[in-house]
């Protein structure tokens, strides 16, 4: 309870004001049944009801227990001031020994009938019935601790980065602004012993009094909007939320690093695309469903779709990878750009070769230079007897030959015509698999630079 406040009195209402001694108690006894012998706390205590009766409101915010978002409802726990000028509650203290002040049972007392409009609740029940504060002069004052629940709409567009808005909106329920005339004691609400919450950071709590003409009535209605300005705390959702997706992220670019006959690659795609559907499962179980998808969600479908690109893109590549020998020959265009220009930007090397080799065949028209001391291994090598005509062998002209066999010569011719059509479905096979890996790396760095930019765009928004 707010320091202060003071107990008082058993089943009758007994009255003590700070410091009386046993005497003043007498008096008090006496005061109290003068004040309340004809008294009734069900009217508005004025004089002249024609005049609306002034009263008073301050809140203080002493907790906020908990935002759901899911179903937009904030609970507080609040102290609520209201200060009224009860005309029939006045005496002259000189007359009780100098009793300034009392402390009764708020039921004793006419109480104006403040509640939260914007409450969400299940339990209509009204505040705590405390003691009021009763002047000398009739003035009132009713300090209340209340726990609520009240609607607020979270817009959840820039979560875990987001600002919310409460809106806290007291006011009459039966009386209208000819009858009470509300007020807000100070412009902003009390944050004095305001507990720090683990989860939002309270920028302020500016108040404003409104006057509002339903449409049920033609009179006015006051009301009293305090304004709660949240800011989420955002490291919770960036450790446990943010970091783990972008670092699963950085994993999908590396599937194109594998090599194909890994048999890894799809694989790797499709467990990275799972593991970021259950962040996405998370986050979605938290938020409310609405049309405002919040900026986490969207960098988990943007990574997810750039996975899913990434999976597919795999499936082509891996295809190209294992085309067979008889595979049409690789376009000039696609010679002449991934395999000499694009090959030399990604530093991909000829299938078999070192990658610390230094020397590197020169491909002119899908036929590789022959090396100096190599025989038979490089593409293009002619076996003994190609490229000469039919009737030669081994450089010795058919009509010098000191053998005549007819037949030996066909096998010969035979076995080398195998031998160049072998070397040509090797030759196609491995430019086939140098595309593949060129276009492996390419999609490599052109997805690790999407990841990292997107990235850098959400945690931009921390800052």
């Amino acid at each position: 309870m707010p320091p202060g406040w003071l107990l008082a009195f058993g089943l009758a209402g007994a009255l003590l004001a700070p410091g009386c001694r046993g005497a003043q108690g007498k008096f008090a006894y006496k005061l109290l049944r003068h004040l309340f012998a004809n008294y009734s706390s069900a009217l508005r205590p004025v004089e002249d009801t024609d005049r609306a009766l002034n009263v008073t409101l301050q809140v203080t915010l002493s907790q906020i227990i908990d935002m759901d978002e899911r179903n937009q409802v904030l609970t507080t726990y609040l102290w609520i001031r209201q200060a009224w000028l009860d005309a029939f509650l006045a005496w002259d203290k000189d007359a009780y020994d100098g009793v300034d002040s009392i402390r009764v049972p708020s039921s004793y007392v006419w109480r104006p009938d403040i509640v939260l409009y914007n409450k969400a609740d299940d339990q209509l029940s009204g505040s705590m019935e405390t003691n009021v504060v009763i002047r000398s002069d009739g003035q009132i004052m009713w300090d209340s601790p209340a726990i609520t629940k009240s609607s607020c709409k979270v817009d959840v567009s820039f979560f875990p980065f987001d600002e919310q808005q409460c809106h806290l909106t007291f006011g009459s329920w039966t009386y209208n602004g000819n009858q009470i005339d509300l007020h807000n004691r100070l412009d902003t609400g009390d944050l004095t012993d305001f507990v720090e919450n683990v989860e939002w950071e309270v920028l302020g709590m500016p108040a404003t009094r409104n006057v509002i003409t339903y449409g049920c009535c033609s009179e006015p209605y006051p009301d009293v909007t305090y304004t709660l300005l949240l800011k989420r705390r955002a490291s919770f959702y960036i450790f446990n939320l943010l970091l783990p997706c972008i670092m699963i992220s950085f994993l999908a670019p590396l599937g194109f690093y594998l090599p194909a006959d890994s048999g890894e690659k799809v694989s790797l795609g499709v467990t990275v695309l799972l593991a970021l559907t259950v962040f996405q499962l998370l986050v979605a179980e938290s938020m409310p469903p609405s049309e405002s998808v919040p900026l986490i969600g969207k960098y988990y479908i943007a990574t997810m779709t750039m996975i899913t690109a990434s999976t597919a893109l795999t499936i082509f590549i891996m295809n190209i990878h294992h085309c067979g020998p008889g595979a049409k020959p690789v376009p000039r265009w696609a010679k002449k750009l991934i395999l000499h220009y694009m090959a030399r930007i990604f530093s991909v090397y000829e299938v078999g070769e070192s990658c610390k080799s230094t020397r590197h065949p020169r491909v002119v028209d899908g036929r590789a230079d022959k090396e100096e001391g190599t025989t038979g291994t490089g593409w293009g090598d002619e076996s003994p007897g190609e490229g000469r005509e039919g009737g030669q062998a081994g450089g010795c002209p058919q009509g010098r030959c000191p053998c005549h066999h007819d037949s030996l010569l066909r096998n010969v011719g035979y076995i080398a015509g195998c031998f160049r059509d072998h070397r040509a479905a090797q030759r196609r096979t491995g430019e086939w698999k140098k595309v593949a890996k060129v276009m492996d790396r390419f999609f490599m760095w052109v997805f690790f630079i999407m990841v990292f930019f997107m990235s850098v765009l959400i945690v931009g928004k921390a800052v």
